[in-house]
């Protein structure tokens, strides 16, 4: 009688937690990501095109403002809490968590200080119109900051349920709320006063998220003295930081220019056929954020082997899903974006073009996120430098040409370059190809291996 090596009974119990953490965390994304979508469609009916396109433009540069201000911690915390858990540092872990939430309060209060008495002294030699708009939305920044790190907290500490419930499903039900009792009572729902609300409630939902990371850590780990090494942390930060910011520009600079260079009801047409085109990369999105931890600890243990085991896996369960809702994006691109209201119908080739993008996205892998938990910060840095250099050129070319279809092209463009240059960095660095295809062989060899284990035993 044969007996299954203990190497195999424990991968086969990590691939079991990790496809039943895959399952939760995919599950709180769709809500999440439903809701989010939602909250889109129902804003945009009650605000209005123009007014809608203010307030994604606010929430826009927030997000993107709210990248320099983190200091590249966020996905810095997920290796460092992996990495420290791993090695039962108890002190560096306790350290990594306060130092992270204390440094990015310091500097987000400071720039938002700053950036509040700049508004005033411009508005004070050359007024504009939305300088209230811009005052209100300014203080979203370390908001958005925290609420970034924290969920990046709660991945390290692969507590799923705080790092996604009340950010990305309590927030956006309590945004179609107010929202609704707003509208209801004032008819027209204006961008500034939802930039409140949106301020008030995000807010509110960081709070508790922070309240409730802090409760589970002391619950579970064992106390000891913070230990801070801010040279160590910072030498991963700080790469990891610029790698973000680029990215950040990448990805939003099509609706920033479409807002400076045709007007807030191209980025309100844009920004809706952008949200969903994301719908093909939710899976790899969702699956990274519980692999990611994974990712650090095999690095550590030096486990190659396993780590492109891993990487197999997943992206093949990212492949087919990815595959199947590209498609009924791109089918059913025009009733889809009809749900926004029938002007939406006109952005339906733009969607078109961003699906595909992501799709070339969702085929190359976890590449990003596979460099940074395992020390190529600097090459990731490099390449997403590059890539955003091309789509600020890119754009500026093409959205004076086609309007919105330029923007995507450029976009989806931009996005496959990355793609592809990360990968080849990851086979060249780590000696694992992180692609579907290799997968797919990988598969199939695995498949062939294990009917010839059938076949040779003694029944």
């Amino acid at each position: 009688m044969n007996q299954t090596p203990p190497i195999q009974i424990e991968d086969s119990i990590q691939f079991i937690n990790l496809s039943k953490s895959s399952a939760f965390v995919l599950f709180l994304e769709s809500v999440g990501s439903i809701l989010v979508y939602l909250t889109q469609i129902l804003l945009v009916r009650w605000m209005g095109e123009v007014e809608y396109g203010i307030y994604e433009y606010i929430i826009t540069w927030s997000l993107l403002l709210a990248v320099p201000i983190n200091l590249g911690f966020p996905r810095a915390v997920v290796r460092f809490i992996s990495e420290y858990h791993c090695q039962q540092n108890w002190g560096l872990l306790r350290g990594i968590i306060l130092g992270s939430w204390q440094l990015i309060i310091g500097v987000s209060l400071l720039v938002c200080l700053l950036a509040t008495g700049l508004i005033f002294l411009i508005n004070h030699y050359h007024h504009f119109s939305y300088v209230s708009v811009l005052l209100i939305g300014i203080w979203l920044i370390p908001l958005q900051g925290l609420a970034i790190l924290q969920e990046n907290i709660s991945i390290g500490l692969k507590k799923w349920s705080i790092a996604y419930i009340p950010t990305k499903i309590m927030y956006s039900i309590l945004v179609i709320m107010g929202g609704f009792l707003l509208w209801r009572n004032h008819y027209i729902l204006s961008g500034t006063l939802m930039i409140k609300v949106t301020l008030v409630i995000l807010g509110g939902t960081i709070a508790i998220q922070a309240v409730l990371i802090w409760w589970k850590f002391n619950l579970e780990t064992v106390p000891a003295l913070p230990v801070y090494v801010p040279r160590i942390w910072l030498k991963v930060s700080l790469p990891l930081l610029f790698h973000h910011a680029f990215r950040a520009v990448l990805v939003n600079t099509d609706i920033l220019m479409l807002g400076s260079l045709v007007g807030a009801g191209a980025v309100s047409l844009y920004s809706s056929a952008s949200k969903t085109a994301l719908w093909v990369s939710f899976v790899l999105q969702s699956i990274n954020t519980v692999i990611a931890p994974t990712f650090a600890t095999l690095h550590i243990q030096n486990n190659r082997k396993q780590l492109q085991k891993v990487i197999s896996i997943v992206t093949i369960w990212m492949f087919f899903s990815s595959n199947a809702i590209a498609l009924v994006l791109i089918l059913f691109a025009k009733p889809i974006l009809g749900i926004f209201g029938t002007e939406f119908i006109e952005a339906h080739w733009a969607l078109k073009i961003l699906v595909i993008g992501q799709l070339i996205n969702t085929l190359s892998g976890s590449v990003g996120n596979l460099l940074s938990m395992t020390g190529y910060q600097e090459q990731l840095m490099l390449v997403s430098g590059c890539t955003a250099l091309i789509n600020l050129s890119l754009n500026a070319i093409s959205i004076p040409l086609w309007g919105i279809v330029g923007a995507a092209l450029t976009t989806s463009l931009t996005l496959s370059i990355y793609n592809i240059w990360l990968v080849i960095i990851v086979i060249r660095n780590l000696e694992i190809n992180p692609t579907v295809f290799s997968s797919l062989a990988l598969l199939k060899k695995s498949e062939k291996i294990d009917k010839e284990e059938l076949e040779s035993l003694d029944i």
